[in-house]
């Protein structure tokens, strides 16, 4: 089980102050639950398989509008096949994962969440803060859980560097880039890629930057393919702010996932496309450290040390997991115990939020065809 928080929010663009409650009070579900996928491409045929294979799911069906990916998926893992939300809604479902192109979120997430489903939507929430706002309304309102399907909380190599506890970070280098799959192209690299990391940093700051700067081009469309952003975030209680550099770009030669995070106590590399990282504490290095300001304070001939061998180094202690087994397993323990999932409504708001900010940041440079 893996709990969340709910993030400070950085701007005036918040939910509205009426009153209503926006924490977790979801009712809780025990027993086999009704499973359904509504969109079955590239990720919602993975979402299918993983319901089949969890005990205490029972799969009712899938919607899809192209006839023979329903076909497929009804061959494959049995269920009834629809073409609308509405006939799901109508056979009966408990729980619901929505994995249909992002412009197409916030009309699924609605009719569900009215009816009481408990929803897991693909990253990101929506393709605008409006939207994004207005889904997160509708499960405020109905009393289903919903999550955001932030999966990189859920990576093995993001688990292991959340279980350092190391301090606040000052600095983060972020690196998403991959060549042109040709999905996701509703939207642009930011919401399509980027999302990802700054759903990341937001967890690992708790809190909204309060400053974007963006340099984005595009290359294929009218949406940015390639985005840069620097993002500074608010002093914590020390007084120390952190600042994050983030990179995507989808019209890559190559694909890398990495991640660079310094804290006052320690440095972490990790790569999430080879699940390893290293590790360089403060502590373990303290020693050594000392003598070297020592032997410098006094002018002593140093060039012929060498930096690797003086620092100590740990891997990264990644274990074996399935992401996307992890974040349906928590989701579906969250509907059972009734608590907060690990990145609820507010979370995927706020992720989108700054996401816009993001473009917004860019697009008022006027760089490239963007």
């Amino acid at each position: 089980m893996i709990q969340g928080f709910r993030h400070k929010n950085a701007t005036d663009t918040q939910r509205p102050n009426d009153g209503s409650d926006y924490s977790c009070a979801v009712k809780t579900a025990q027993g086999t639950l009704r499973y359904g996928v509504v969109g079955v491409g590239r990720m919602g045929r993975h979402h299918v398989r993983l319901g089949t294979q969890m005990e205490g799911l029972d799969l009712v069906g899938v919607v899809d509008r192209d006839a023979d990916r329903r076909a497929d998926m009804l061959e494959k893992y049995g269920g009834k096949g629809y073409d609308h939300v509405d006939a799901l809604i109508d056979a009966g479902v408990d729980v619901v994962v929505i994995a249909t192109p992002t412009i197409h979120h916030r009309s699924a997430a609605e009719r569900l969440l009215a009816s009481g489903v408990h929803c897991l939507i693909e990253k990101p929430l929506a393709p605008s803060v409006e939207e994004a706002r207005a889904i997160a309304d509708a499960a405020a309102r109905s009393g289903a859980l919903l999550q955001v399907g932030h999966v990189v909380r859920y990576d093995p190599v993001m688990v292991a560097i959340r279980k350092l506890n190391l301090g606040p970070p000052r600095f983060m280098e972020v690196d998403r880039i991959s060549p042109m799959t040709f999905r996701s192209v509703d939207v642009g690299v930011v919401l399509d890629m980027m999302i990802h990391d700054i759903d990341v940093l937001l967890m690992l700051m708790e809190r909204e930057p309060e400053r974007v700067d963006a340099s984005a081009v595009s290359v294929l469309g009218e949406a940015e393919d390639v985005c840069n952003a620097r993002l500074t975030f608010p002093p914590d209680k020390h007084g120390h702010r952190c600042v994050a550099n983030v990179t995507a770009s989808r019209i890559a030669m190559k694909t890398e996932r990495k991640m660079r995070l310094i804290s006052p106590d320690a440095y972490v590399s990790a790569d999430f496309q080879e699940r390893k990282g290293n590790v360089i504490r403060k502590t373990a290095n303290s020693a050594r450290m000392d003598q070297i300001r020592a032997d410098l304070k006094v002018g002593k001939d140093l060039s012929s040390v060498n930096w690797l061998e003086l620092v100590s180094m740990e891997p990264l202690q990644v274990e074996a997991g399935e992401p996307l087994k992890m974040q349906l397993e928590d989701f579906l323990d969250a509907i059972r115990q009734g608590r907060k999932p690990f990145v609820d409504a507010e979370a995927g708001f706020a992720a989108v939020r700054t996401a816009e900010r993001i473009v917004t940041a860019a697009r008022s440079l006027d760089t490239g065809r963007f």
